[in-house]
């Protein structure tokens, strides 16, 4: 008999070069289910970066839309009122809920109701609430409170506060430098009707002179519709200084720091302040000068924002809330005198610094009356209480100037005028 044996069990191979390309195969399947975390990130990075780039643009398109909105509303509204001064002889007293004039017969007068746009609001402050001659409007957005301007009666459209300013004020951009934000600030040098001690800021009349650095803190708070109106400040008056010096258009030569900045009356020539025009672009109102005669004479300055201010140098001296005991800026045991910031050989602790160079205007630190900002009456010795006058006089000659300041006793009432802020 035959035994019977098992056979071995046989293995079989796959050939070497098949099994190693259906592996790679294998491999790459499952490399290549998603993204790595670096090329995610790149993606997110790149879709923000779009995004930024989409909502900027937009941003940049619709605040365009919405401030031609605004201008075209204040430049249709002038027209309007335009009429209803022809036709009544005086702007209107107020205008109601439904934008129309309130005032002479018809009351409200629907043929000359102002039209917003669509999310835009009028603000509208008469310079009287019975016989209107002058008035200041304002226009809103309710979408962008930083979208905010005005216009006049007598002046062109520009940009404004997000809340509005007493009539007769304009808007002071603030400054870094001083650290104030936008302020409103009186147009005009304060004016007295009659014997009222409602200070107002109209071009008609004189200055209201021959008050004390007491009565005019008093009397700044009594402005008509205005809540928080105070005597001008150092800090405000040093922030308005500022930006008129750093706007080209108030230098003789075109160019900061070339030739010499406006102002104002100065030459005793009317003797005595004089009033002011409603027409901003007749600046040698009063003087008997002109740009090529007397051309420093010019009595308005405009800011960076567009708003003129009339009277900042020249015409009245003005107070401010500024006061010192002591540490007054001068030159040590040289007493009182007339100077240029150039000559002090001390700043003194004044808070803020008044010197030009504080500004951070290039070159600013050289400048002298010569350049028109005026001179420095002062006494590094004298450890009394006094406080601070500004501006000059019409008589100062280069004494004047916006960045003249003088030291006196508070006793003294000379043709002292004052500014109102807000």
């Amino acid at each position: 008999m035959h035994k019977l044996t098992k056979k071995p069990s046989t293995t079989y191979y796959l050939p070497s070069t098949k099994y190693s390309k259906a592996r790679q195969t294998l491999n790459e399947k499952s490399e290549s289910k998603g993204f790595t975390i670096v090329e995610l990130l790149v993606v997110i990075v790149v879709i923000g970066i779009l995004a930024a780039i989409t909502i900027v643009s937009y941003t940049g398109i619709s605040n365009k839309a919405t401030a031609a909105s605004i201008q075209s509303d204040l430049t249709s509204a002038k027209k309007q009122l335009n009429l209803y001064y022809v036709d009544h002889g005086s702007y209107p007293a107020s205008i109601d809920g439904n934008n129309c004039p309130v005032g002479s017969s018809p009351s409200p007068d629907t043929r000359y109701c102002l039209k917003p746009s669509s999310g835009n609001s009028f603000t509208y402050l008469p310079n009287s609430t019975t016989i209107a001659t002058d008035y200041s409007l304002y226009v809103s957005n309710s979408g962008n409170s930083s979208l905010y301007y005005r216009i006049s009666n007598n002046s062109a459209i520009s940009s404004a506060l997000t809340k509005s300013c007493p009539y007769g004020f304009i808007v002071v951009p603030g400054s870094s430098t001083y650290g104030t934000s936008d302020f409103c600030v009186m147009k005009y040098e304060a004016k007295q009707v009659g014997s009222s001690t409602t200070p107002i800021s109209q071009a008609s009349g004189l200055p209201w002179v021959s008050i004390s650095q007491t009565a005019a803190i008093a009397n700044s708070s009594n402005v008509i519709g205005c809540t928080g109106c105070h005597l001008i400040t150092e800090t405000e008056w040093l922030t308005i200084a500022q930006n008129v010096l750093n706007n080209p258009i108030n230098w003789s030569s075109g160019t900061v720091g070339t030739g010499y900045i406006y102002s104002g009356h100065n030459d005793n020539a009317p003797s005595g302040t004089i009033d002011a025009s409603t027409n901003d672009s007749d600046g040698y109102y009063g003087t008997g000068n002109s740009s090529s005669s007397g051309a420093n004479q010019k009595r308005t300055l405009a800011l960076s924002n567009g708003e003129i201010i009339w009277d900042l140098a020249g015409n009245a001296y003005e107070w401010t809330q500024g006061t010192a005991i002591g540490n007054q800026p001068g030159v040590l045991a040289g007493g009182y005198a007339w100077r240029n910031y150039t000559e002090m050989t001390t700043h003194g602790t004044l808070s803020p610094d008044p010197f030009p160079a504080t500004t951070g205007i290039t070159g600013a630190s050289s400048w002298t009356g010569t350049n028109g900002i005026g001179f420095v009456n002062s006494s590094a010795d004298d450890a009394s209480s006094l406080v601070v006058i500004r501006g000059g006089n019409w008589s100062a000659g280069n004494i004047a100037g916006v960045f003249m300041m003088l030291f006196t006793n508070t006793t003294g009432h000379s043709p002292y005028s004052f500014r109102v802020t807000r």
